[in-house]
């Protein structure tokens, strides 16, 4: 008998990307299982992309909200049929990653009889199998979702990110760098100066001064000839001109133009790809291009490039207060965001410099 999975997590692109080995190892154990995904809409483009995926479920909590706001019967009629398309699979296991008790009593409600996940602060009180945390801290996060396999006696043998490039994605990338002028043979180094977008108005914090990623812009320009790419969401827009309109050698400005169906088409031709914590960097890390991400408030030990490695370089200024996002909280910051500040353009350019050696 076929096994049916239904893998749950409403966060961000890193989260999602950080199930992927348990994606992997249900696979390699159960080759013809179905697993099906119950993401928020933003992530659904890179889920559809992987062929491990039989079938996704695009629509969070917060994405039914936002629906609420606009539309009351759209946001009902979304509801239903949700519950519909989950519920005539039948599955036979659930993975809750969600940290919220409403998913997994939703799951019961569809009958989902094993209900895996995280008790955290109660949380976990409809679940049939639970890991008690109060937070993800001291290991990475891929290794809190890995432990969850051992309810199903499913053996890990491979840890590693996956993110799958469609033809028809690489193809669109192309064609967006080719028609921006730049070709095959160029040393492309891509630029994230915002990420952390499911962290909204707070994601500020995360970010490091867009006036030094345009000076670090200018340096490898010159000393590499390498044409620089700035990647980025129109929410992101504000950044991107600050730093286009900074630097001399100017850049390709992509903000905007790469959607989740083309960005990771767009990163895989990158020679590297210099970022904040976010979800571009988790991108690259899953597509194997090198990174040098620069980490402030976030702990790079839970939520860092994995599995960490030469390719991947962080740069961090240690503080007593830093981290100070713990126990998904972020602590009020009366320093001005210096643990991001005192991260230099020579750091950056040195790390950049020897990845590209």
């Amino acid at each position: 008998m076929i096994k049916k999975f239904l893998i749950v997590n409403p966060f961000g692109i890193g989260d999602v990307l950080f199930t992927t080995p348990v994606i992997k190892a249900i696979k390699a154990r159960y080759p013809d299982s179905f697993i099906g995904y119950w993401s928020n809409l933003r992530v659904k483009p890179i889920l559809e992309s992987n062929l491990q995926i039989n079938k996704v479920f695009a629509l969070s909590r917060g994405d039914l909200k936002k629906i609420y706001q606009e539309s009351f019967f759209q946001a009902t009629w979304s509801a239903i049929k949700l519950t519909w398309e989950i519920k005539k699979e039948r599955f036979d296991i659930c993975l809750d990653f969600s940290l919220d008790h409403r998913y997994s009593l939703f799951a019961k409600i569809m009958g989902i009889g094993r209900r895996i996940g995280f008790n955290y602060k109660g949380r976990g009180r409809f679940l049939s199998s639970r890991v008690d945390i109060d937070g993800y801290h001291d290991r990475h996060v891929v290794e809190y979702y890995l432990e969850l396999l051992k309810f199903l006696d499913i053996p890990v043998s491979d840890k590693s990110l996956f993110l799958a490039v469609s033809a028809g994605s690489e193809l669109k990338a192309k064609n967006l760098l080719a028609a921006s002028g730049i070709e095959e043979s160029d040393l492309v180094i891509g630029i994230a100066p915002g990420a952390g977008g499911s962290w909204g108005k707070d994601a500020v914090y995360k970010h490091w001064p867009a006036l030094k990623f345009a000076q670090l812009g200018d340096r490898l320009a010159d000393e590499f000839k390498a044409k620089l790419i700035i990647l980025g969401d129109e929410s992101e827009r504000e950044i991107s001109e600050v730093i286009v309109h900074a630097m001399r050698n100017k850049p390709v400005d992509l903000t905007g133009k790469t959607g989740l169906g083309i960005l990771p088409g767009v990163i895989k031709n990158c020679n590297l790809l210099i970022t904040n914590d976010g979800g571009p960097m988790h991108m690259a890390v899953a597509l194997g291009v090198r990174t040098v991400s620069v980490f402030g408030p976030v702990s790079e030990a839970v939520y860092g490039p994995f599995p960490p490695g030469s390719e991947h370089v962080v740069l961090k200024w240690d503080m007593d207060c830093r981290p100070c996002y713990k126990n998904f909280r972020l602590a009020v910051c009366d320093k001005d965001k210096e643990c991001l500040r005192q991260v230099s353009v020579d750091m950056v350019f040195d790390a950049a410099a020897k990845l590209l050696s």
